[in-house]
Parts: C-alpha cells; sequence; structure tokens
C-alpha cells in the first residue's frame, strides 16, 4: 500500500517562517519544539507547557485584541481533537486576521506516538476524519490543504492574503521520538512580554 503524500514537519515551517511578514505566530507541542529551532521573534508565543488543545483559543483571544495584526496559530491534529468546539468560537467572532494551522501526522507524537482517534489505521471503516470539512462547516471563510511541500510554498502568500478567519491544514510525517517543548521562559513572564511588545508597536 502506497504511504500518503506528507511533507516534513521541519520544511513546513520553514516555508512559513520564511514568508512570516510582522505576524504573532503561536505554536504548540510539536510545531513549537520545530519553530523555536528556526530562531526567536518578539511576536512568537511558544505555548508550552499547555493545555493541550487551547493554542486556537489563545489565538482567538489576541486576533480579537490586535485587530490590525495578522495572528498565526500552529496546532497539531491530536491538539485540535482536544478542543474541537474552539472552531466554532472561532468563527463565531469570524476574526478577518485569523489563521489556524493544523499540522496532521495522525499521532499524539510527544506523548509518545499513539495514533489520534482521527486517523484512518484508527478507525475500523478506515475513514480518516477530515478536517477541512469540519472546519468548513464550522464556518471558516477559507480552507486550504496542502500534503505537497512546493504547493505550500507556492500558494504561502495567497493563504496569509486571504480575509480571515482561514483554516489550513498541513500533511506532514511524524517526527520519531520527537521530544515534548521545553518552555523558552516561564509562560506568565513570556506572556507578559508579548504584552509589552504588542503595547509598544
Amino acid at each position: 500500500m502506497t504511504p500518503p503524500p506528507q511533507m516534513p514537519l521541519p520544511a513546513a515551517l520553514e516555508v512559513l517562517h520564511d514568508a512570516r511578514t510582522g505576524q504573532i505566530v503561536i505554536t504548540t507541542m510539536g510545531s513549537a519544539r520545530e519553530w523555536m529551532q528556526l530562531g526567536s521573534d518578539p511576536l512568537d508565543f511558544v505555548y508550552a507547557p499547555s493545555a493541550m488543545g487551547e493554542a486556537p483559543a489563545v489565538g482567538l483571544g489576541l486576533a480579537l485584541a490586535q485587530p490590525d495584526r495578522q495572528v498565526i496559530v500552529c496546532n497539531g491534529d491530536g491538539c485540535m481533537l482536544m478542543n474541537l468546539g474552539s472552531l466554532v468560537t472561532v468563527t463565531a467572532q469570524s476574526p478577518q486576521n485569523y489563521v489556524l494551522i493544523v499540522f496532521e501526522n495522525g499521532h499524539y507524537e510527544v506523548t509518545g506516538m499513539q495514533q489520534t482517534a482521527a486517523s484512518a489505521d484508527a478507525r475500523q471503516r478506515g475513514d480518516a476524519i477530515d478536517f477541512c470539512a469540519t472546519a468548513r462547516g464550522c464556518g471558516f471563510t477559507s480552507v486550504y490543504e496542502f500534503d505537497d511541500l512546493n504547493a505550500w510554498r507556492d500558494s504561502i502568500a495567497t493563504v496569509l492574503g486571504e480575509t480571515g478567519p482561514t483554516f489550513v491544514l498541513l500533511k506532514v510525517a511524524p517526527v520519531p521520538g520527537g521530544a515534548v517543548p521545553r518552555s523558552p521562559a516561564p509562560p506568565a513572564e513570556r506572556a507578559v512580554a508579548l504584552r509589552e511588545v504588542l503595547t509598544n508597536s
């Protein structure tokens, strides 16, 4: 059986990193671990250690508080399953500056590589949950899916130029042995630092 096409997670994040132009970027779990390897930015908020599933809500609050600045949330598929209701909460507020990127690898990578209940291999009928259809049903204005790195690179300017809320699904390969990301500083301290940056910029 031919494996489904997937992108390397670090490379997919590097595309976002290279296309970034002053956006707030929130990362959590596996995406936070790999994002920190690309350097740091005052507008980064690494949501770790985290309550899994809460990054989209944190991003929503920032998007509403900073309507003139785009907010990008990088969330894993396992984290997304922990709080699917946040999709409805986001679209109820409908922030035009909100982008949610879900990295789908079918596993809870940082907790031991367990399969998610949404992955095809974990389901009796072999039908993976369609996150894009879920996002559309919840009311996201623009929905994209990519499983090819070049297509993602070629399209990211268009994606980030959409009027949100925007949902993006990136099919990525698991990172074997991927460790839980370490918080770069105490969470409260980092939240205060981000608030100061936003207040003064």
